[in-house]
């Protein structure tokens, strides 16, 4: 045989590269519940797990994965409040499935099988997602970064243009978790909770007027919420330039709002959030 062509008789046949194999990509399944929670159900198709990212309404989330057809296997909590681990006992129930929640939360969630902290690795099928203080919404408060599938689950932390309401943690701590968050790839989509961005955008226009791109998203924003689309997940670039709890160390932010320090910056807006 010469060249790239094998001859048989008269007839030629090309030779034929093998084939490329194409890896099964992480599914992602998100839904609403309750009035204005998000679901997710996380599907790696190469070994059939499923995981719930947290458990606002037991019976949405069997049946939505019963849709699917797929079998859950994990659940990962993010924070204890029963908006989102008050399922857990019920689909643990119907499911047989294990339970990771925060160590530091492990006492108010039920049905834990594996307590994690900062730095521990959690695993689905072939992916790996990295666990993240994010504590200050609640002091144990986790995420879940899987960087192979350049997402994070972020629960209550972080939403479109805000962040949770600060329940336990302090100015200081909630800071030192955004950074924690500021410090992912930019091109990570962020998978909060709650759909709450449209007042998110509203306080945030107040809290830094001049800010262009913040402007042209709030108008898009509105733009999708007249249609009842959704506005989540977010690409963490866009909060970036944006969130103004993200950019609480920009001189622009600290000069408004006062403060000597990013935290108290902080401190100072998420005051003014919580009276908006």
């Amino acid at each position: 045989m010469k060249g790239p062509l094998a001859h048989f008789g008269r007839r030629a046949f090309p030779t034929v590269a093998p084939a490329r194999i194409v890896p099964l990509m992480l599914q992602i399944h998100q839904f609403p519940c309750l009035f204005d929670n998000y679901g997710y159900l996380l599907h790696d198709p190469a070994s059939g797990e499923t995981v719930c990212i947290d458990t606002p309404d037991a019976a949405e989330y069997l049946t939505q994965a019963q849709t699917k057809g797929w079998t859950i296997t994990q659940i990962w909590n993010t924070h204890w409040h029963p908006d989102h681990a008050g399922g857990n006992q019920a689909i643990k129930d119907a499911t047989g499935c294990t339970i990771t929640a925060p160590l530091a939360e492990a006492a108010r969630i039920a049905g834990i099988d594996r307590e994690v902290s900062h730095g521990d690795t959690v695993k689905l099928g072939g992916y790996s997602a990295a666990v993240i203080d994010v504590g200050g919404h609640t002091l144990g408060h986790v995420a879940y970064h899987v960087p192979e599938a350049e997402i994070a689950m972020v629960g209550d932390a972080v939403f479109a243009l805000g962040c949770g309401r600060m329940f336990e943690g302090t100015p200081r701590q909630f800071w030192a978790s955004l950074q924690r968050v500021k410090a992912l790839p930019a091109d990570t989509m962020l998978y909060c909770a709650h759909e709450y961005t449209e007042a998110n955008a509203k306080f945030a226009v107040h809290a830094d007027p001049g800010n262009v791109a913040l402007a042209d998203y709030a108008v898009e924003i509105a733009d999708k919420r007249s249609r009842t689309e959704r506005t989540v997940p977010m690409p963490l670039a866009r909060e970036l330039a944006t969130n103004p709890f993200l950019r609480a160390d920009d001189p622009v932010l600290m000069a408004k709002w006062g403060g000597r320090t990013p935290e108290d910056t902080f401190a100072a807006l998420r005051a003014a959030k919580d009276s908006f």
